[in-house]
């Protein structure tokens, strides 16, 4: 799925709104109407841009970042739905002038997609268990893999493309959260993490781990 076209069907209706307020203010020479509704349109196209990305020349025990955004946890954790018990944590924070797609940190099959419900805390906080989120199970060739998408107080859509049975590349569009979020990737134990706390990464890009030999 490339960029244009995964971006686009999330906000078609919202440019062509925007796009036609723009045109029909300008022709009734509301002037300041068009222009503000221009500038949403630009700041609409800047938020949910989505550049096309090569992973750097790969080493096959990389695993690479799923988001873009400030890693600002690294911990261990019990995660019950995918690991059934203590999994190794990096928590990467999205702001809104980062990209807001999400990629797979690795290749392998989708085995759960669990979608919950929730509140709307601050995804900077180190606990938003009861967020809205979207648990993105994998299975690779190396051992199981996690990506969570989490809202936060302004995002209020998760989207997820993949359906489980799925078989992702490195690198691959997972989905996207509108508006501030964050996301979590769920490592083994035994995985040696490269990344730190305060390290700006980028999806499908920066390596944050390595799997053991």
């Amino acid at each position: 799925m490339s960029g244009i076209t995964s971006a686009w069907r999330e906000v078609k209706a919202i440019v062509l709104g925007l796009a036609g307020l723009s045109l029909l203010s300008w022709l009734l020479k509301i002037r300041w109407l068009a222009l503000l509704a221009a500038g949403v349109l630009g700041w609409v196209f800047y938020f949910f841009r989505d550049p096309d990305r090569l992973p750097p020349e790969f080493d096959p025990a990389w695993i690479l970042s799923p988001a873009d955004g400030k890693i600002t946890h690294i911990d261990v954790v019990d995660e019950p739905h995918f690991f059934a018990g203590p999994a190794r944590r990096v928590s990467i924070f999205l702001s809104l002038i980062d990209v807001h797609v999400q990629r797979a940190p690795y290749h392998g099959t989708v085995d759960l997609l669990r979608y919950e419900s929730g509140s709307f805390a601050p995804a900077f906080l180190k606990d938003t268990h009861g967020n809205e989120s979207n648990l993105i199970g994998l299975q690779t060739p190396h051992g199981p893999l996690a990506v969570k998408q989490i809202v936060g107080i302004l995002a209020r859509r998760i989207v997820c493309w993949p359906e489980p049975g799925d078989s992702l590349i490195t690198g691959q569009r997972l989905g996207l959260i509108k508006f501030g979020s964050r996301v979590d990737l769920f490592l083994p134990l035994e995985v040696e993490v490269v990344a730190y706390v305060g390290q700006q990464v980028y999806g499908g890009q920066s390596v944050v781990a390595r799997w053991s030999n």
